[in-house]
């Protein structure tokens, strides 16, 4: 078998992979664990050192980086630098407080001391996705490294030139070839490894479809697990929410990465005393942005990635439409590149509650406009979803943002901001958008296992 990478931008073929063996992929566990074994004995200070140096050479690979990612996904380029900007970053914050925050705890019982270790888990599995092939890794692997982990990568197949080159930096940095290493494999290689009792637990960034495969797999061979899996994430905007602060926030939330993006702005839930002139506000600047070849700088929406997705996307949209929905926004996609995968920015007004728009996870620069008129109805519309991800409350009222932001079923409510992960916060869902935590404390901790000596 083999992979092949296609420019989304033009259609033309990037790179072909050949498919490991399923003799390379057993080496590849075996010399992960033993790895892991060695790596685990060393000290904090050894893991901060070699982590730093991995952002040093993010930097001197900055441009490059970019590229790779922008030829294989169609990323921006402005924003693929961006998010290798955001990689060096976490990698120089998370090596600062990890030796503090994995350091042992002490607590007094029965007037003696219990102490409580986080220790290396061993090999841990990442099965991670396409839309941010830097940061998606990076978030976890820096982690599960600086806990002590080994870490085999499985990326997702249209990314794998921007991979080696991730793999390639730690190694460069002084992370042993072994510990962190990348498999070119399918999803039947994947059950198989899950299996193998060499690992001991794997991260899943992607579909729910495809975590919930993940977890069935894990849960029979007794495996942790931590999922990162789609979203549906509302913008409630009030009456009295600043309309031109909201606007520009929903338009960075929802056209981030050309709207590829799990916590991405979808549906925007509009008090019907502001619903007009946000939606005409809104609809003006999506047909502003500036669509095109994503190596230009000036380039704001990229194509999708794949063309499957591109017509799943507008799938969408079709069925939106026959249920009532209302494209507002000017432009139709013969305004937008013919060669390529682009899809035009588009919101819709009149959408049906039962509608794909309200109900599905749109991959893309594709949203809808719904209105409400009591505060305890926006926040029923905005839990209406099997997702719970993020969500963004706009409101000059304070006290109000935090009564709304504690009702809403969701790991992170952002408060006249549009959602982003930080490297100092954990991040991640509740109900199908998954379980567990990255980055943060909480991250760090996430793939350590707790004993107690007392």
């Amino acid at each position: 078998m083999k992979f092949t990478t296609i420019n989304p931008a033009t259609g033309g073929t990037v790179a072909v992979y050949d498919e490991d063996s399923s003799e390379h992929v057993q080496t590849v566990l075996a010399t992960a664990h033993i790895a892991s074994c060695t790596w685990s004995t060393t000290s904090h200070v050894s893991r901060r050192e070699i982590v730093e140096r991995s952002a040093d050479i993010l930097d001197a690979l900055r441009d490059e980086v970019a590229h790779m990612m922008t030829v294989e996904m169609g990323k921006p380029l402005s924003q693929a630098h961006a998010e290798v900007d955001k990689c060096s970053a976490a990698c120089r914050y998370l090596a600062s407080v990890a030796a503090t925050t994995l350091a042992s705890e002490w607590i007094d019982v029965d007037g003696a001391r219990a102490e409580l270790r986080y220790e290396p888990m061993g090999v841990v599995l990442a099965i991670m996705p396409w839309n941010f092939p830097l940061w998606q890794f990076i978030r976890f692997a820096v982690p599960a490294i600086l806990a002590g982990n080994a870490v085999v990568l499985k990326h997702a197949p249209n990314v794998m030139g921007s991979a080696e080159l991730m793999v390639s930096a730690l190694h460069g940095a002084g992370v042993p070839i072994d510990l962190v290493q990348q498999l070119r494999i399918d999803e039947a290689a994947v059950a198989r490894i899950i299996a193998d009792p060499l690992i001991r637990a794997v991260t899943f960034t992607g579909s729910t479809r495809g975590g919930s495969a993940v977890a069935a797999l894990a849960g029979v061979a007794v495996k942790k697990t931590i999922l990162e899996l789609g979203g549906n994430d509302p913008y409630i905007i009030f009456d009295d929410a600043d309309i031109a602060a909201a606007v520009e926030a929903c338009v960075r939330g929802r056209m981030v990465n050309s709207g590829q993006s799990c916590i991405a702005a979808k549906r925007f839930l509009v008090h019907a005393s502001v619903v007009g002139v946000f939606t005409e506000r809104l609809a003006a600047a999506f047909d502003a942005l500036r669509v095109g070849d994503p190596m230009d700088t000036a380039t704001e929406i990229g194509p999708i990635a794949r063309r499957d997705l591109r017509d799943g996307l507008l799938d969408q949209v079709m069925r939106s439409v026959a249920l009532g929905a209302r494209i507002v926004t000017r432009r139709t996609q013969a305004d937008v590149p013919a060669h390529g995968w682009y899809v035009v920015p588009m919101l819709l007004t009149d959408v049906a509650q039962e509608s794909p728009l309200f109900r599905e996870e749109l991959f893309g620069p594709v949203a809808g406009v719904w209105s409400f008129t009591t505060d305890d109805e926006a926040v029923v519309m905005a839990n209406d979803s099997r997702y719970g991800l993020a969500a963004a409350v706009f409101t000059q009222d304070s006290e109000r943002a935090s009564r709304i932001a504690a009702r809403l079923h969701c790991g992170t409510v952002a408060i006249n901001d549009f959602v982003r992960s930080d490297m100092r916060l954990p991040f991640g869902g509740v109900k199908d958008s998954g379980y567990g935590r990255e980055l943060g404390a909480v991250g760090l901790r996430e793939f350590t296992s707790i004993k107690v000596i007392r």
